[in-house]
């Protein structure tokens, strides 16, 4: 039985990678990689991307390798098969669920993008593990009840989006010696609270921060995931163009930390070296800083609450020369308006708005809808939807398939009108 902190760093880590072929899975395994003293691979996920599963399988060897998609599935043992590896092949989400509660393993990285990331995360906390959480969704939609899995289960959450692993390193969380559910919980105790004056969240305003409103509505997929100082997958790369990522990390933030709206500021800081700060009352501000790279936090969760290389350089201090800040703009960039107005509304607003988000994202990569169609689209569903506060995770997931059929029509009456217009010349 661990008792103490001391005891904690000495343990050999059993890890299960959800979404391994995506840029956290892959950061993953390159930390992992540089450690294997420390750390062995269980299982890798993924949802459809065989020949990079494939290559993670030949290198680590994992237990076993799930993919969603039962065809990908099929095609990835044959693969194995050829080269005798000894790595079995699951497939389907009960399989994710599987893996991420197998009695085996000790630590989930939770990577997978989106609501389907949802399930396998919960498993991995209600079976008590230590769940790195680079899933923002799983927040966003279940908030409340996630907490609550994570106190009653024993789990262990440690953050791995940049900004929310930085207020984990500034804030008092890990005082006590101990690393039983009360000290390593990320939620605030209530003495502990009355020392914040407020947490900043960072984001570098992404790659239209100076574009006028005209030309951001009228960009396009490659524009809008040419981030300039993150390298990540299409869907969040969007989102930080519209600033929504930035709104579902505030969302995050309520919930990972047990913190009021009202406590929490977004800062646009476009270099992207802090990466966020927790102000004091005493006036005090406590900063994390670090390069644009996620093998930082984690390798920080990985081995918390040691440290350990992540093959990341130093900062060059003379290098940087200045630090920049300044207010988002709510006008050119509603949706984190909106984000902000869901995380206050204590219903079930973000589910809906995260559902509407991801379908209306995958429309604009899909050349279905422009890049300004995607805040437009969830106005429309934020303003037209009747949603309550979900009770259970079913209740969630049944909000969550609602919205995203109710966007969906949107898309399909919105592109209906579009094509009259056009038939008619009108304008």
């Amino acid at each position: 039985m661990i008792s103490s902190i001391s005891d904690y760093h000495q343990i050999f880590q059993t890890v299960t990678v959800l979404g391994s072929t995506g840029s956290i899975g892959a950061s993953t395994l390159d930390v992992l990689s540089q450690h294997p003293d420390k750390f062995s691979v269980f299982a890798l996920t993924a949802d459809k991307s065989v020949d990079i599963l494939f290559e993670q399988c030949r290198y680590f060897t994992p237990r076993y390798a799930v993919m969603r998609d039962e065809r990908a599935a099929n095609l990835l043992r044959q693969q194995l098969s050829a080269i005798s590896c000894k790595t079995e092949v699951l497939s389907g989400e009960q399989a994710l669920i599987d893996v991420a509660k197998d009695p085996e393993v000790d630590s989930v990285m939770a990577a997978i993008m989106g609501a389907a990331g949802l399930l396998p995360t919960l498993a991995a906390v209600n079976s008590g593990k230590k769940v790195l959480l680079a899933n923002k969704e799983s927040l966003v939609m279940a908030g409340k009840l996630f907490m609550d899995a994570v106190l009653a289960c024993g789990a262990r959450l440690l953050p791995i989006d940049s900004e929310h692993n930085a207020l984990f390193q500034c804030l008092p969380l890990n005082s006590g010696g101990s690393v039983n559910t009360t000290v390593n919980s990320t939620m605030l105790n209530a003495q502990t609270k009355k020392t914040i004056r407020k947490v900043l969240l960072t984001g570098s305003g992404g790659p239209f921060r100076n574009w006028s409103l005209d030309d951001i509505d009228q960009a396009s997929p490659e524009q809008a995931c040419n981030h300039p100082n993150w390298s990540m997958g299409q869907k969040i790369s969007v989102d930080s163009a519209t600033l929504m990522n930035k709104g579902l990390e505030f969302i995050e933030a309520r919930w990972l930390f047990d913190l009021a709206p009202k406590d929490i500021q977004v800062v646009i800081h476009p270099q992207s070296i802090i990466h966020s700060m927790v102000e004091y009352v005493d006036g005090s501000v406590l900063a994390q800083l670090g390069h644009p790279d996620m093998r930082t936090p984690i390798a920080h969760a990985l081995a918390w609450p040691d440290r350990i290389e992540a093959g990341v350089p130093s900062l060059d201090w003379v290098a940087m020369a200045q630090l920049d800040f300044e207010a988002p703009d709510l006008n050119r960039f509603p949706a984190l308006s909106l984000a902000i107005e869901a995380a206050s509304s204590g219903s079930g607003a973000p589910v809906v708005l995260n559902a509407a988000n991801e379908v209306a994202v995958s429309a604009f990569l899909r050349g279905q809808i422009s890049f300004g169609g995607i805040t437009y689209l969830l106005k429309e569903i934020m303003s037209t939807l009747d949603f309550r506060e979900p009770g259970t995770i079913d209740d969630v997931l049944h909000l969550d398939l609602m919205a995203r059929k109710s966007t969906q029509e949107l898309i399909k009456v919105a592109n209906t009108k579009i094509s009259v217009k056009k038939a008619s010349g009108t304008k």
